[in-house]
């Protein structure tokens, strides 16, 4: 039985985890995982790096203890929305021997095309992050 450790996040404060947090736990139990801790970032941007996530932080020092198996989001967006930040995480989590699972995807790392689709999942969310930046300037 793999141990999951759930990874949710909102940007703002009137914003909810708590679905992400349901879908995530159903699909934990369809696929037999025993999920040993919940991480919550709520109200905080995904443009912000691990020191500006505190759960996200929390997550990364406990995968490096080897608390889990498989880190499970509800999406690529969640994570982060800089390819940088993005492939860093993963291959650090690779380098553990912990699998990423991204439930609107439907990517799981834990197979070679899992992994490369992963990295062109994170190619749009940057580019998405890019555009709305572009408009909020534009006005």
């Amino acid at each position: 039985m793999k141990r999951a450790a759930l990874y949710v996040r909102v940007s703002t404060s009137g914003q909810t985890t708590e679905n992400q947090e349901r879908e995530l736990r159903a699909v934990a139990k369809k696929a037999g995982w025993e999920i040993v801790q919940v991480y919550q970032d709520a109200g905080i941007s995904g443009v912000k790096g691990r020191e500006g996530r505190p759960a996200f932080d929390a997550l990364c020092k406990d995968a490096a203890r080897r608390r889990f198996d498989m880190v499970a989001a509800w999406s690529v967006d969640r994570l982060s929305r800089s390819l940088h930040d993005l492939t860093g995480f993963l291959k650090d989590l690779h380098a553990l021997n912990v699998d990423l699972y991204l439930h609107q995807q439907g990517l799981d790392t834990s197979t070679p095309t899992g992994r490369a689709m992963f990295q062109m999942v994170g190619v749009f969310a940057e580019l998405e992050r890019a555009v709305i930046r572009e408009r909020v300037m534009a006005g």
